[in-house]
């Protein structure tokens, strides 16, 4: 049998490049390496940790149906569904955070990071953080950060061990997660007997984009003007590179310290034709920024052209997608149902 493998993502806007090449391109080329039995999810209940409009919420979650498909994950070969429609995620959650320290929770770099983020603001309990998300109040209707952002990385654990997956792809930022992850499994294998499987990395080269109206910040929907989305026309897109920072001198040469801006191009260039940063600086050697911005743009267009034509044929069958997501659903659950009897029996549930 071929080892488990899961992994997610959030449906919280419009997907971006840096999206598409650092996860769900790496999720299509895992898949199609025939090594996994690969499953995919869509992590609405995650999304909930993050200020949303429930109205919107449902357009999120099909939208990012879509880009899944479109970009080539294969309901045949992949088993695809939504978080929220496999109660036992939930449920695992709450069984794992009866073996999680808040300590170690509060140690969780994803969290302090995100904490630092929002507004100080004085309660009787102390100065905490506000949050414009899902809020919790105080007894004097203070607004402090919510639970779920705080107790994300135990639905993470429990994503990946309810299906003993042995690999999670992951990047370098998300090692501690997966670490806290193997961190449960082991505490519930020694106080009630082997249950879980302590998954492992599956480390991916990541390229780190840049937003290109700041090639200090990272690429980021909430910086639409630098943020290339999956989506965007070949007009957006050509704005959009017309407009991009570059750095003094006109040299086509990456440089991370020297030419953050100009080098933040030619990673996308890179990713996007396969060629080599060293054949990149030769072919545009004694050119100009403009040479350089008008053929990027050109191939950015075409990366994306098969994708989008894609996900429009698939936007005007909703039913066939719905009907993905609810055949993924049942293989998931099928899948679920034996791990929690046996976290049941081990724990003495009924």
């Amino acid at each position: 049998m071929k080892p488990i493998l899961i992994s997610g993502i959030q449906p919280t806007g419009k997907l971006h490049i840096g999206n598409y090449l650092g996860a769900l391109k790496n999720f299509v080329d895992l898949q199609n390496s025939g090594k996994y039995q690969c499953y995919f999810f869509i992590a609405d209940l995650h999304s909930l940790t993050e200020d949303f409009n429930p109205k919107e919420k449902p357009i999120q979650v099909f939208d990012l149906a879509l880009n899944y498909l479109a970009a080539g994950i294969d309901p045949i070969k992949s088993t695809v569904f939504l978080q929220s429609q496999i109660s036992a995620h939930s449920e695992l959650m709450w069984i794992l955070n009866t073996i999680t320290p808040m300590g170690e929770l509060s140690r969780m770099t994803q969290f302090k990071n995100k904490a630092k983020t929002l507004p100080k603001i004085k309660t009787s309990y102390g100065e905490m953080y506000a949050d414009k998300g899902s809020l919790i109040f105080d007894e004097d209707s203070t607004v402090i950060a919510n639970i779920g952002l705080f107790d994300y990385p135990v639905l993470q654990a429990a994503d990946i061990l309810l299906y003993n997956a042995q690999f999670v792809p992951v990047g370098d930022d998300q090692l501690q997660h997966l670490e806290f992850a193997r961190t449960l499994a082991r505490k519930f294998n020694n106080k009630f007997g082997k249950t879980f499987i302590e998954p492992k990395p599956l480390l991916t080269e990541i390229p780190r984009l840049m937003s290109l109206d700041d090639s200090t910040k990272k690429m980021s929907k909430s910086r639409p003007a630098g943020c290339l989305f999956m989506d965007d026309s070949p007009e957006i897109i050509r704005e959009k590179i017309k407009k991009a920072v570059t750095d003094s001198g006109s040299e086509i040469k990456y440089d991370l310290e020297n030419k953050p801006a100009i080098s933040n191009l030619i990673e996308i260039y890179q990713a996007m034709s396969g060629d080599s940063v060293k054949n990149i600086e030769k072919q545009y050697k004694g050119r100009g920024y403009g040479d350089f911005k008008k053929d990027l743009t050109e191939i950015i267009t075409a990366y994306l052209a098969p994708f989008q034509k894609t996900k429009k044929r698939l936007k005007a069958q909703p039913q066939k997608i719905i009907k993905i997501l609810e055949a993924g659903a049942a293989k998931a659950r099928i899948a679920t149902q034996k791990t929690m009897e046996e976290v049941k029996k081990k724990i003495g549930l009924i």
